[in-house]
């Protein structure tokens, strides 16, 4: 669990003092080594304790990355990769020190090919950013997980989001990478052509290794013409279950909807109080469906009556962007609004993903698991892909409070593996579920430390994330 595998390995403590005295007199003020500045570059966003850095370097291209590489290699002192550090399972700790590196400065469009569709960027640049820049193209990036992160850190944890849906995750968005390796050279894993048989697919080996196998200093993006026309809307089921079997029969039918996530009961009381909502508190699905006047009604038409089915309330819907912006917000903001239910317990937010068939079952079972021990937490689900996730609420100061979470979490994962399931749709492995990739895949794991051993022979990038070498 968290706490138990996020522990500090050795300490290359003669080459960390080299690498610091070298990279300053390199970068200058590009590279900090005040406690406040690597402070903020270590793990804040759960309960998993932070590890920082001994030093930052805000990095402004890719000879910097090159740089620093060939530094740290040549003295084996860790790197770790930095986008804006909403990862939630520690990738962004330092448990053997070293340096991080920075890319908020590294947030350029090198490239934009509207006729094919894509384009390629720096690793610092978030997904709001790009969007934003890309808007007069009639095109954007859909891939959403909510927090604005960096395209980079999407990349190496594999994210996906609301979205993911209709347009996948960030392994079927990602065309290509280039990425700076332990001999401190920069490789390019792919072209710009929208399939390829041509040798091992490397850019999916990057895809999701978590910084563990080099530095990621590009990305190209699949992208996606803008809708003509976007619908969104909100509908009440009397249980888990039976907004469950409307999630089943909508992908069943082929309805080509965006986004269909679902809120339990007491997610939705935590949003009408932080977002001034007044939705029925009982299990709730909020949609999305994108394409024309005509067929966007049409979607919306036929969920209606799937819903009505499965016993369902009536569905409102809307194509008004404020009112829909409204709506997603308020989605978007279900960590916050959870938070403000107790804000003097920390929070734990976890993951898993099982097939959509066992979607009902798998939720109903972790709430009655919740209740039964007298846990606060709520549930919020990327129901068109199986994915959802538990927000716990919990004392951090007590040996207890810290054992009920973690006894939780782990029956949790438990339970997605015994359905076929994984320990974790978007999150990641990181520090905090090393020992449920063990369980899940067993000696598969022995494949990824051999590939880790074979491009990574000093275990310079990431240590400590996603297994232990051994």
């Amino acid at each position: 669990m968290a706490l138990k595998d996020a522990k500090s390995g050795l300490r290359n403590e003669a080459g960390i003092a080299a690498v610091l005295g070298i990279l300053k007199q390199s970068f200058g003020e590009r590279f900090q080594t005040g406690e406040s500045f690597r402070a903020q570059h270590a793990h804040t966003t759960t309960y998993i304790p932070a590890q920082l850095p001994d030093g930052v370097l805000f990095a402004e291209t890719a000879d910097d990355v090159k740089a620093a590489v060939r530094v740290c290699a040549e003295h084996k002192v860790p790197l770790i990769g930095f986008g804006t550090g909403s990862s939630l399972e520690g990738q962004v700790n330092a448990p053997n020190g070293g340096i991080s590196i920075d890319f908020s400065r590294m947030n350029r469009v090198l490239e934009v090919n509207a006729e094919d569709l894509d384009c390629t960027v720096e690793p610092g640049i978030t997904r709001e950013e790009l969007n934003v820049y890309l808007r007069d193209t009639g095109l954007f990036f859909p891939i959403d997980p909510g927090a604005n992160a960096s395209i980079g850190g999407m990349a190496s944890t594999r994210a996906s989001g609301t979205n993911a849906v209709r347009y996948g995750t960030m392994k079927d968005n990602v065309l290509s990478v280039t990425a700076v390796t332990a001999n401190g050279e920069e490789v390019r894993t792919a072209r710009r052509a929208r399939k390829s048989s041509a040798g091992y697919d490397m850019t999916r080996l990057f895809v999701g290794s978590e910084g563990t196998l080099g530095i990621l200093t590009s990305v190209t993006l699949r992208l996606q013409g803008i809708p003509q026309k976007i619908g969104g809307g909100v509908c009440a089921f009397p249980t888990i279950k039976a907004a469950c079997d409307a999630v089943i029969m909508t992908i069943q039918m082929g309805i080509p909807v965006a986004r269909i996530e679902l809120l339990d009961a007491l997610q939705i009381k935590c949003c009408n109080a932080y977002s001034n909502l007044d939705y029925e508190e009982t299990p709730t699905l909020f949609l999305e469906f994108h394409g024309t006047d005509e067929t966007v009604a049409l979607q919306s038409q036929q969920f209606a009556e799937i819903a009505t089915e499965c016993g369902g309330g009536e569905f409102l819907w809307t194509v008004n962007a404020e009112e829909r912006a409204k709506l997603w917000k308020a989605r978007h903001n279900a960590y916050w609004a959870s938070r403000a239910l107790a804000p003097e317990l920390a929070a734990l937010s976890t993951d898993v993903c099982v097939p959509i068939s066992r979607l009902a079952d798998c939720i109903t079972e972790t709430q009655a698991d919740i209740e039964a021990n007298g846990l606060l937490a709520m549930i919020v689900g990327h129901a068109g892909d199986g994915n959802f996730h538990v927000l716990v609420l919990f004392d951090d100061k007590t040996s207890e409070g810290i054992s009920a979470v973690e006894n939780f979490v782990a029956r949790l994962n438990a339970r997605a593996l015994e359905m076929d399931g994984t320990c974790t749709g978007e999150h990641g492995i990181g520090q905090g579920k090393m020992s449920f990739l063990e369980q899940e895949l067993g000696g598969t794991v022995d494949l990824m430390r051999q590939v880790k051993r074979s491009l990574d022979p000093d275990n310079i990038f990431n240590p400590g994330k996603i297994f232990h070498l051994g």
